[in-house]
């Protein structure tokens, strides 16, 4: 077993989470989301970002305009939808009790 496939695994398992924590900022353009995650050490590629929007948008969470480029075409900006926001709420309340519950099994202490 090759622990960068796993590692890899792990940082999938969240991508959904941190994608729609960043645009609770307010509205993002993909480049723009991909750079925060890239700052973040989440490495993510364009061929993967774009699926999970699209499927983040048909499952009601995302909402998007498109605004004109002068550099190039159209730019679609992706925003929460008050779906989008409750269901974020949801994951932070389980984010923050997979968090303990993996501290408390791995022994890592919190600090206070």
């Amino acid at each position: 077993m090759k622990i960068e496939n796993t590692k890899a695994q792990m940082r999938k398992g969240v991508l959904e989470y941190c994608i729609l924590s960043i645009l609770k900022e307010g509205e993002g353009y993909t480049s723009d989301i991909l750079a925060t995650l890239k700052d973040a050490k989440m490495l993510v590629v364009e061929g993967t970002i774009y699926p999970l929007l699209t499927r983040l948008k048909n499952a009601g969470l995302l909402s998007y305009r498109w605004e004109e480029s002068n550099s190039g075409p159209p730019r679609k900006y992706y925003m929460l939808t008050e779906t989008g926001k409750l269901f974020l709420k949801e994951l932070d309340t389980t984010w923050q009790e997979l968090q303990q519950a993996v501290n408390k099994v791995t022994n890592v202490k919190q600090a206070k």
